[in-house]
């Protein structure tokens, strides 16, 4: 815990900094019209769909639109879209896009960019794929209309589209939507309210957008998570990459910056203290903490291996590893996020009997599998993941497992974590996965609880039981029917174990008190102006 031990010495060192409104830095000139953003993370890559990382994602959201957007309560509202008819009971759904939106080189919106974009994003979502198995015919009617023909309806069809993350429906020109999703795109032209500065990005040090003067936002519904009109409120957005909290939090202090996305734990209490500054629950959805353990290499290819860890994991232990502060998180978590509709007790005894260290040691022990060398991915310059990934390997140590701790920096993370490759060949046995409760509330979006093999997420579980369930949830006539089958489904986590829940919790936003954020639900850089 050496690392955790500097970051709090660091955090009490910023402690003794004057509660005193320090001079805003930002005060005349270019610098009035500048935003400056520590984001969670850097952006390693441009294209949204070749990861689900949020800092991506949010990257995505600035540059490029979406058909529909969610409101605050995660009910799809036009975006790009002006509306939709849907007819022949649910099989032939038409949308029409609005008058006036262009793409960043000035080149209008046509349905031809959405049709080639919705194919694309296919391939890598999880709604995506289910929509393009019951997909007759997807066609573009004229440049403002096209129509998606079905083999059978699917209800979740606008939640779908307009989901706000992992993966987005992003729009992009039809030259650019026509490649692979397996292939990253490398340049940006969007169709959101700033433009990527490609001749100013400097990986792990900084990111620059620049209103988009040509943005057409939509005319409806209020700013929340992706709904409403989406306005870029400066002409120059900065992304500051600041990986150390107690940087970050100084230069939040000094007016350095404006806003932090998000504040590492130990540092809320005392921003919290500052008059000059604001902290701010954006995102109310909480996090969720799991670890993943890879299907594909042993240990963790054994089903029996996998299930030997329950009795030894403590959801509470992880949680307390990011927050002393009770309130902040929750343990008790099964297989959907705490408050949302499909929460439920079915199982939960693996993670809320008594814990029993000998007993998850006498099951690893009887797979054969004690000793076994297990690769566990440990993003150092992510302070939350890092304490997470320092108890995770702890405990499949005490299980007994030989446990190596890859501590690397978050991109190089993110590229070791796309191999398939055994371990000797450079792979990887396990890593802790970050995902907000909106990505997770069902069975549709949850991108862990797919289970298709190769195409599943990082990790690669195959329950051909879950995947049945899964689909038999689109098929449900109503709720009721929904969270019986969802009951069913954390049974069957429970058994097959495609990853370990390891707590939920709620992180804060801080920005200087002379800014007004107004798009509440998700922290983007939108919608937010200086006031004073």
């Amino acid at each position: 815990m050496a690392s955790r031990r500097s970051f709090l010495a660091g955090a009490a060192a910023l402690s003794t900094a004057p509660l005193l409104p320090s001079a805003p830095a930002i005060a005349q000139g270019s610098a009035a019209h500048t935003l400056r953003f520590i984001p969670q993370a850097d952006v390693t890559v441009l294209d949204p769909l070749s990861t689900t990382s949020y800092a991506v994602r949010n990257h995505g959201h600035l540059c490029w639109d979406t058909l529909y957007g969610l409101d605050i309560n995660f009910r799809p509202q036009p975006q790009l879209a002006e509306g939709h008819v849907v007819e022949d009971d649910g099989k032939r759904w038409t949308f029409t896009l609005r008058e006036g939106p262009t793409f960043h080189d000035g080149e209008k919106i046509r349905a031809q960019d959405a049709v080639a974009s919705i194919k694309r994003w296919m391939t890598r979502d999880t709604h995506g794929q289910t929509l393009a198995a019951r997909l007759d015919e997807i066609a573009v009617l004229d440049d403002r209309r096209f129509v998606l023909r079905l083999k059978k309806p699917f209800g979740a069809m606008l939640d779908a589209l307009g989901k706000s993350s992992s993966y987005p429906c992003f729009i992009y020109p039809e030259r650019f939507a026509n490649t692979p999703a397996t292939t990253p795109l490398k340049e940006v032209v969007g169709s959101g309210p700033y433009r990527f500065v490609a001749n100013e990005w400097q990986s792990g040090s900084q990111v620059i957008y620049q209103k988009y003067d040509r943005y057409v936002p939509t005319p409806v519904g209020t700013p929340a998570v992706t709904a409403g009109p989406k306005i870029a409120g400066f002409e120059r957005l900065e992304w500051r990459i600041i990986m150390d909290p107690a940087t970050a939090g100084a230069a939040l202090q000094s007016g350095e910056v404006d806003w932090w996305e998000r504040v590492a734990p130990d540092l809320r209490d005392i921003l919290g203290r500052r008059r000059d500054v604001v902290v701010d629950r954006v995102e109310t959805n909480g996090t969720v903490a799991m670890l993943r353990p890879n299907h594909l290499t042993a240990p963790f290819n054994d089903p029996a291996v996998r299930r030997a860890i329950w009795p030894a994991l403590v959801q509470s232990d992880f949680m307390n590893s990011i927050f002393s502060d009770r309130s902040l998180w929750k343990d008790g978590v099964g297989a959907f996020p705490l408050g949302t509709s499909f929460a439920s007790d079915e199982g939960m005894a693996a993670i809320t009997g008594p814990r029993n260290l000998d007993a998850a040691k006498k099951a690893l022990a009887a797979t054969g599998k004690a000793g076994a060398r297990t690769v566990v991915l440990h993003p150092g310059d992510q302070i939350n993941n890092s304490a997470l990934t320092t108890v995770a390997t702890d405990m499949l140590k005490k299980v007994g497992l030989a446990a190596e701790d890859a501590v690397s920096d978050w991109g190089t993370m993110l590229q070791r974590r796309a191999k398939k490759e055994p371990l000797e060949q450079g792979g990887w046995s396990a890593v802790v996965v970050l995902f907000g409760g909106e990505d997770l509330a069902n069975p549709g979006g949850h991108p862990l609880l797919r289970t298709n093999g190769q195409d599943a997420w990082f990790g690669w579980p195959s329950s051909p039981e879950i995947e049945g369930l899964r689909d038999a949830w689109f098929e449900a006539p109503n709720v009721e029917a929904q969270k019986e089958i969802c009951r069913k489904i954390q049974a069957k986590f429970f058994e097959e174990v495609p990853y370990y829940p390891l707590g939920q919790y709620f992180v804060d936003s801080a920005y200087r008190r002379n800014l007004k954020v107004e798009r509440r639900g998700l922290s983007l850089a939108l919608n937010a102006r200086r006031e004073g």
